[in-house]
């Protein structure tokens, strides 16, 4: 019956509207009753069809509890009042403080030192750091860490990387550390306001691979000691200690190294990156201690590591977008803004649906991996969308301006410098 409540409505209407298009309904003066009759029409016929679909519906109650079994099982995208109110803080330092300074730390390749006393009044090393240590964080808050490096990035990526040494160290030390790790290091970023750290895990080879490692380290006496050269380290010539991954007994693993007399320091400058200062060193046996104990799980060591450089290409994607929307707005030939030409608009609009899909992976990735559920998959296909996309919105960002895209009068440039480091760098950082 619904089928041909549907079907004779439809003839009527079409048949309606095909006498409005005639010319003969003016000559006759009968449109007035012609309009009348297809918004009557049209009316009548959808309530009829309303109320057959309500005669005919199935069982209401069955249906409710039907939809409520299965809300549970969706991928919930809300964040939670205490994960907004992260976020806010965190976008307005990005563009408050990390965005006016990024030029010229670019320039100078140099970091900003005044940024640190930033992050101690924005307390970023208390997001990480566990209650136990005077901090915030619960025992596993990954999807909290890639909102916070999504933020930041938004004001400035390079920046935003050196930001999260800190942060990233903690975070690694609260999961995989032994218990004389915890107490000794977490202790001192607590006490110790101007203390700093970074990861060594990159190696200057073609095509380099995290789980097949030239860095040796071995023990001698019950003391570990590394051997070995790391490239692009951030922050390195000025860290006071370094988690550096190395292969022991044929397997990856991670130490913690204070800085010494063994450690030598050079100059790495990089494409990108510039404010984070990236040096190479190199190990002569180096005094170092376990990170973990044996159940240390170095895949999603990586895994991690790898999602918090996808958030920070996420941030920077959303900061080109935002960049490209405005520029195109203001834009004008041919006595209009460029933002009405089709090409540009499509740009931007692929720019909002890829950065749109490379959240969603991350997010997905990062509350499996708070749930304590396998997310290697999940984090593994983040990383490959998100190296590829960022470089394309880089691209079309750089490509939107035009010659200025090319020139350091405006961030692009620098963002799409940045923005390769996505494809090249293994973990470095970690959720």
């Amino acid at each position: 019956m619904t089928n041909m409540t549907k079907k004779a409505q439809g003839i009527g209407l079409a048949f309606l509207s095909k006498i409005a298009g005639s010319d003969v309904v003016d000559q006759l003066k009968l449109r007035k009753i012609i309009e009348k009759s297809l918004y009557h029409g049209a009316k009548t016929g959808f309530k009829t069809l309303s109320h057959t679909q309500k005669i005919l519906k199935p069982n209401n109650q069955q249906k409710k509890q039907r939809l409520i079994s299965t809300h549970s099982d969706l991928f919930d995208l809300s964040l939670s009042p205490e994960q907004q109110m992260t976020c806010d803080a965190m976008q307005q330092f990005a563009q408050k403080v990390l965005y006016p300074l990024a030029h010229a730390a670019d320039q100078h390749e140099t970091f900003p030192t005044e940024l640190w006393q930033h992050a101690q009044d924005l307390g970023l090393n208390f997001y990480a750091l566990p209650e136990a240590y005077q901090g915030v964080a619960a025992e596993k808050q990954m999807v909290t860490h890639v909102l916070i490096a999504e933020h930041l990035a938004r004001g400035d990526f390079s920046l935003a990387a050196a930001l999260l040494c800190n942060f990233s160290v903690i975070n690694c030390i609260s999961q995989w550390g032994s218990e004389q790790i915890q107490n000794t290091y977490l202790s001192a970023f607590a006490d110790q306001e101007n203390l700093q750290a970074s990861f060594a895990v990159q190696e200057a080879t073609p095509a380099f691979h995290p789980f097949r490692l030239n860095t040796q380290a071995h023990c001698q006496d019950g003391q570990f000691y590394i051997n070995g050269e790391k490239t692009l380290v951030l922050l390195g010539e000025t860290a006071d200690f370094l988690l550096v991954s190395a292969e022991f007994n044929q397997q990856p693993e991670v130490f913690v190294v204070e800085r010494d007399a063994t450690i030598q320091c050079k100059k790495s400058p990089a494409m990108g990156l510039k404010a984070t200062e990236t040096v190479d060193l190199i190990f002569s046996q180096t005094p170092a201690q376990r990170l973990g104990d044996e159940d240390f799980d170095y895949a999603a060591f990586v895994d991690l590591g790898n999602l918090m450089w996808c958030a920070l290409a996420v941030g920077c994607c959303e900061a080109v977008k935002s960049y490209c929307i405005d520029y195109a707005n203001q834009r004008t030939a041919f006595a209009e803004p460029i933002s009405h030409r089709q090409s540009i608009a499509f740009m931007i609009a692929d720019m909002a649906i890829e950065i749109d899909a490379m959240r969603v992976l991350v997010l997905n990735a990062a509350s499996l991996a708070e749930t304590n559920q396998t997310f290697h998959r999940e984090a593994y296909l983040a990383r490959l969308l998100c190296a590829e996309k960022a470089m394309k919105i880089a691209t079309d960002g750089v490509q939107i301006l035009g010659g200025h895209g090319y020139t350091k009068e405006h961030p692009v440039e620098r963002w799409y410098r940045d923005l390769r480091a996505t494809a090249i760098l293994h973990a470095g950082l970690h959720a």
